[in-house]
């Protein structure tokens, strides 16, 4: 029995659904992801997996290996049941097949991250005036409760808001007929822009910077050139809480904003991978302060430096300690070799603007910030930012291999 035509059409949309209402939380993702998996198997529609799937697969396989090599599995079946997200990579890219298609999510992406962008906006307005009201001074008052959008923490709300920032930045550097659309995608970047700015994400800023540096060195030198004077005299009108976070990057409070308690996770990581190189110590069994305590160094003493100690703050290491250094290995290979291949299919393209242009840089500047904020933070942990990035891993698999000149302004 062949399947009625409408039902490709419905798959589609579904598709394009569940990735962009990651954007609002993961529940309404995961119900539309089921239900998209469901539609996408009945369709009739080819069945496609993306290449970042094969390294990634390695890397589920060796968490389930370490898994059942840990000392309480139990334990580690959060991490089990998050890779019902790398369904997404199926969804995506056997649904969205053409650039037109990936170009709308993007453009859905774009309009739904203002809106939570902007969310965080009012946020920030009303933290401000709490903190008046309660009479303490902001930077405190703020830095351990900062805005969120629709997340349920300011670091998931800045991974997604880096995604969303680059996105638009690589659309007006390289999309076609963008003219016509500056009107709204300026402002869209300045709401978002400025929502990241005031996430005081350090770990984000920096990637964001490595990130839109690479779209505007591939756009004209000179724009890279100046990038640094810019951000510089951003700075000087910045609000003071935006002064003392960047401070704080080289020059950081004891407890605040102390960039200690990251050195004492990283060194703890090594002790473990050390001990476990190829299994780990297990998955998520880090956040138990005995597995932790028991692989701090000697020479650091208690108390530590405030901050979170449930994981390691780095996802090289985080990866390395707790699954072992295969783990590792695969998933950041996954992320290298598709920054070779979309480098190497924006090689091929004919000169000018177009949307497989757009997309794949879009998809190469997300995959460096991700690569960059990674050395801070464990942020592909995130079922928000992880689902959202490999979706885009499959929008840019869809520029890479979209024949030129199949469709207008491909």
């Amino acid at each position: 029995m062949v399947p009625p035509p409408w039902l490709r059409k419905v798959s589609l949309w579904l598709a394009l659904a569940c990735a962009a209402a990651i954007l609002i939380g993961v529940s309404p993702s995961q119900i539309l992801m089921a239900v998209a998996l469901g539609v996408l198997l009945l369709s009739g529609l080819p069945l496609r997996w993306p290449r970042i799937a094969l390294p990634l697969s390695l890397f589920l396989i060796w968490t389930g290996i370490s898994l059942a090599a840990s000392p309480d599995p139990r334990d580690g079946m959060d991490q089990v049941r998050k890779m019902f997200v790398f369904v997404i990579l199926l969804i995506v890219f056997s649904a969205v097949r053409e650039v037109r298609e990936a170009r709308w999510l993007a453009l859905i992406w774009m309009g739904i991250g203002t809106v939570t962008a902007g969310r965080g906006l009012f946020q920030f307005v009303r933290d401000v005036a709490l903190a008046k009201e309660a009479g303490r001074e902001f930077y405190h008052f703020y830095i351990a409760d900062r805005i969120r959008g629709f997340m349920s923490h300011w670091m998931t709300f800045s991974g997604q808001e880096l995604f969303i920032l680059l996105l638009l930045v690589a659309f007006v550097l390289f999309a076609p007929d963008v003219r016509k659309r500056l009107w709204l995608a300026v402002p869209c970047g300045l709401v978002v822009g400025t929502a990241l700015v005031l996430s005081d994400t350090r770990s984000i800023w920096i990637a964001a910077v490595v990130a839109v540096g690479y779209l505007l060195l591939s756009w004209r030198k000179w724009a890279a050139a100046i990038l640094p004077a810019a951000l510089a005299v951003g700075l000087m009108f910045a609000p003071g809480v935006v002064q003392t976070r960047v401070k704080s990057i080289v020059s950081p409070e004891k407890q605040t904003d102390s960039n200690q308690h990251r050195i004492v996770c990283w060194r703890t990581g090594w002790q473990m991978i050390k001990a476990h190189p190829f299994l780990g110590v297990g998955p998520d069994e880090i956040k138990k302060d005995a597995v932790f305590f028991a692989y701090l160094p000697g020479d650091i003493h208690k108390p530590l430096p405030e901050g979170y100690y449930g994981h390691l703050h780095n996802f090289y290491i985080q990866y390395a300690a707790e699954r072992g250094v295969p783990a590792a290995v695969f998933i950041t290979a996954a992320l290298l070799i598709s920054l070779w291949r979309f480098r190497k299919a924006l090689s091929g393209l004919p000169p000018g603007r177009s949307d497989r242009r757009f997309l794949l840089h879009a998809a190469v500047a997300i995959i460096l910030g991700t690569l960059v904020a990674g050395v801070f933070e464990y942020n592909l942990n995130d079922s928000e930012v992880l689902t959202m990035f490999l979706a885009m891993m499959c929008l840019g698999e869809t520029a890479a291999r979209q024949p030129a000149g199949r469709l207008a302004g491909a």
